[in-house]
């Protein structure tokens, strides 16, 4: 198994990475959806005993990414921000550290549910909005998976996962990338969200990912599907 994993739309190449997101070399671009940056915070703002650290582990997690590949530009597929409480000054205090760090590189926000709840981030992130769909080769990229006339849709929102079946009838369920004619929908890059199970059907197409590597499974879910490192 490999840490990332090729998929064709028309004549462009995309890297589906295992740590859920996705790399276009034809545009130096990484993609990722629903980081839902500062979730923990507006949890805890709530009164909700939620770990910290959410949002340093998942900007680590984006630095290693861009320390990888050869990025121009990062495109935010929605939901960068998680609620108005996001804006707590420690979660802020990070994403511009972050920021300054990457200051040579384009950042592109396309709103999604989350973002217009949350408002556009601070404007010395220097991270360009745009509404959906975003336009790019032959690709849309948006937030919500909804078709596109002319163009394959690149999108999130709905935070695919896949449900494995292990030996013993166990269970795992994973994130993925779910695939099909005229769309395909990136995981929740952010760590503390939740997942909605994707059925594997004749036409689609599902890469699952453990963070550390990412695979396709077949139509017919068997035991095999579950690699060995993930027997226990």
């Amino acid at each position: 198994m490999h840490s990332e994993y090729p998929l064709t739309i028309g004549n462009h190449e995309l890297l589906l990475l295992a740590d859920k997101a996705i790399y276009w070399p034809q545009q130096k671009a990484l993609l990722i959806a629903d980081a839902h940056f500062g979730k923990a915070a507006a949890y805890r703002a709530l009164g909700q005993p939620v770990p910290q650290g959410t949002t340093s582990q998942n900007l680590q997690r984006l630095n290693a990414l861009l320390s990888r590949y050869a990025t121009e530009q990062l495109i935010l597929l929605g939901d960068f921000l998680h609620a108005p409480k996001s804006h707590a000054p420690a979660t802020l205090a990070a994403l511009r550290l972050w920021r300054a760090q990457h200051a040579g590189m384009r950042c592109i926000l396309v709103r999604g549910n989350h973002d217009k709840h949350a408002g556009d981030p601070p404007a010395d992130l220097h991270i360009t909005t745009v509404d959906e769909p975003y336009l790019l080769g032959n690709l849309a990229l948006q937030h919500m998976p909804a078709a596109h006339a002319t163009h394959h849709v690149l999108a999130g929102h709905i935070h695919p996962a896949y449900r494995l079946l292990g030996k013993g009838r166990q269970r795992l369920v994973l994130p993925c990338f779910y695939h099909q004619a005229g769309m395909t929908l990136l995981p929740s890059f952010g760590d503390f969200t939740g997942g909605a199970i994707q059925e594997n059907t004749p036409g689609s197409f599902i890469c699952v990912t453990d963070g550390h590597c990412v695979w396709p499974v077949t139509v017919a879910a068997a035991a095999a599907e579950l690699p060995a490192t993930q027997h226990r």
